[in-house]
């Protein structure tokens, strides 16, 4: 067959493809607005019969507001039919059945069909907030490749994200996004983390950085090797958090739920009395009587009550996971604000986690000589302290010499001959402690009071040098504290650094108290004498001996580039370390409960008006109707400000 008989032939092929694709879009969306479609026919149904009420015959109008009843009121009649027999408990949903039915009962059916319409729309409005949160999930699963380009040497081969494995290279190109965590093995380029930060500025990467699946590479081809499978990435922990925590209710929602089933027992008795007490007591008529138990059925149901915490809780849920911040379950969310006392751990939570150079001191004209000579010896070494002063050393462009006998002596220093000198680095024990303390005038005892950890070189001579080094304080370490602190959030900062270490670093951070010298045992015993001065106490960690203590409190939160006991651990989980982000949630976690509680007081005081209206006999069925479910849209639309 010809190329162009192939191409015809295949035309059709593809626009019945595209057509089905067209049909299947069309028909997800028509299901995702099912409830507000079927609320909006119903309303137009109940309009058409009211206007045509005196033109048309008593049959046919009370056939467009049957019509119209069970157009809008299918979805919720189902689910609470459903959720009856499930739960074996009455619910709003069939008690809004109820009054509808005695509305119509009475002849009031506009009323009844009104009611039923307002309640499909609150109903399509609450669906919304779920499909809304249930979007942010969609939309971060749309953001992972599904496929990822392998090499293997000059070879190149298109595979799916699951056939990925931990050691494999792929090729990263400008425009695309990253399949799977790796790092860098090749080229350097900026990312776009902000699906995984809440960031929006590009951050540079180069060899020997992580890079992680979901992050937008922006202008340049990086090479990638695989560091986790395509089910274990930060992204896919992401999903599965939040998904965890749309489904997890908080203590306000269960309480309400246990309260709906006995407060519509109790409103369906007492409407079963309003309906012959009135007339024998106060002398109304059998149809004032029987009408003010209709208005009391519609007026009494805790619609807005119940819808008064789950969008709200479901909006903010979707906002911190937007912003980078993880919240396990609606109860982590509920309690943050309640937070008195947050303890910290230091390592990696305040500070970088990395010890760097920040004083160098040699003898007299020998300064770049002997760093090139520290530099080179300590080449040799994996001690995260020698790898400091490495790169320190690579930062000033130093000459490399050729090193022999180099010998490591566990937990003191090493000692390794150059240019054919014998040379010692290490502890002040090591190299001569009296030797070491006399230098420069016992410099040492001063940068050992700030917090500083001190590596000594000596040769056949003496004391050569001193090097000090730091963990230095996070950038946003202080600002973080600083907003804590301002909230009345007493701090601590737990530690396995020495007490002088300890002292300089919390002084540093602007923390209420320090406790040096912790075992993960030490931690959880700090955070148990915590909980007993403070009702709700935080901790926040990232290591594995931070995960019983990150247990023990009352929220725990874990760094985003944490091991992940810490991240399975903790409650609460700040992506890319971002220690304010603390006070963001705490921000959030105030305002949700401030709406909740706005809702819930409202929700009761329009119900208990309402209710006062209807004995007074002022109130009748219609603006029942509008002040029952319009008080029922205005809380969800309260919850829905929390999405911003």
């Amino acid at each position: 067959m010809s190329s162009e008989a192939k191409l015809v032939s295949s035309q059709p092929n593809q626009n019945i493809t595209e057509s089905k694709k067209r049909q299947s879009s069309l028909f997800s969306k028509i299901k995702e607005h099912g409830e507000l479609i079927a609320a909006i026919i119903s309303g137009i149904i109940i309009l058409t019969a009211w206007l045509t009420e005196d033109v048309v015959s008593e049959p046919t109008k009370i056939g467009l507001y049957i019509l119209g009843f069970v157009i809008g009121g299918f979805a919720k009649a189902k689910e609470g039919i459903e959720e009856t027999i499930e739960d074996r408990d009455l619910n709003v949903e069939m008690l809004m059945i109820f009054a509808a039915i005695g509305a119509a009962s009475i002849g009031y059916w506009t009323e009844g069909a009104v009611l039923i319409f307002i309640f499909a729309m609150s109903g399509a409005l609450e669906t919304y907030t779920m499909n809304k949160s249930q979007r942010e999930i969609s939309s971060l699963m749309d953001i992972q490749p599904e496929e990822a380009l392998r090499v293997s040497g000059q070879n190149q081969e298109t595979v799916h994200v699951s056939e990925l494995s931990v050691g494999d290279h792929i090729l990263v190109k400008a425009g695309e996004r990253v399949p799977s965590d790796g790092v860098i093995i090749k080229g350097q380029t900026s990312l776009d983390e902000a699906a995984i930060t809440g960031e929006s500025v590009p951050v540079s990467k180069e060899n020997g950085e992580e890079v992680f699946a979901g992050t937008m590479n922006i202008n340049g081809s990086v090479t990638v090797e695989i560091t986790k499978p395509s089910n274990e990435t930060l992204f896919q922990k992401i999903i599965q958090l939040v998904q965890s925590a749309q489904s997890e209710k908080s203590p306000s929602q269960l309480f309400i739920e246990r309260f709906e089933g006995t407060y519509v027992k109790v409103v369906l008795v007492v409407v079963a009395i309003m309906m012959f007490l009135p007339h024998f007591a106060f002398g109304w008529s059998w149809q004032d009587t029987i009408y003010r138990a209709m208005i009391l059925l519609v007026v009494a149901s805790p619609c807005a009550l119940v819808a008064s915490i789950m969008p709200a809780t479901l909006s903010a849920i979707s906002n911190g996971a937007r912003n980078g911040i993880l919240f396990k379950g609606g109860v982590h969310l509920e309690n943050l604000s309640h937070l008195q006392a947050i303890a910290f751990d230091k390592t990696g939570t305040l500070t970088n986690g990395k010890p760097v150079v920040t004083d160098t001191f040699f003898r007299d004209g020998e300064k770049e000589e002997t760093l090139s000579i520290v530099t080179s010896i300590e080449r040799e070494s994996n001690h995260p302290l020698a790898q400091a002063i490495v790169r320190y050393g690579q930062e000033k462009g130093l000459e490399h010499h050729e090193v022999y006998d180099m010998t490591d002596i566990s937990g003191s220093g090493v000692t390794a001959k150059v240019n054919g000198k014998q040379y010692k680095i290490g502890k002040p024990d090591f190299v001569g402690k009296e030797q070491a303390f006399a230098f420069e005038n016992g410099l040492a005892e001063q940068l050992a009071s700030e917090g500083k950890t001190l590596t000594f070189i000596s040769d056949e001579q003496g004391i050569l040098g001193l090097i000090a080094l730091k963990d230095t304080v996070r950038k946003d370490t202080k600002r973080a504290i600083e907003r804590l602190r301002k909230a009345g959030i007493y701090t601590v900062m737990l530690t396995g650094d020495h007490e002088t270490t300890a002292k300089a670093i919390a002084k540093e951070c602007g923390i209420d108290n320090y406790v040096a010298e912790c075992l993960p045992e030490d931690k959880v015993k700090e955070v148990k004498l915590l909980r007993e001065s403070f009702d709700q106490v935080g901790m926040v960690g990232d290591g594995i001996n931070d995960a019983p203590a990150l247990a023990t409190a009352n929220v725990g939160v874990a760094m985003g580039e944490g091991t992940d006991v810490a991240l399975e651990t903790a409650d609460i989980v700040l992506m890319k370390n971002d220690l304010p982000k603390i006070a963001n949630a705490l921000t959030l976690s105030t305002k949700m409960n401030r709406i909740i509680k706005q809702n819930v007081v409202f929700s009761i005081a329009v119900i208990m008006l309402l209710i006062i209206s209807n004995f007074l006999q002022v109130l009748n069925m219609p603006l029942g109707v509008v002040g029952h479910e319009g008080s029922t849209i205005l809380v969800i639309l309260n919850g829905l400000r929390l999405l911003r």
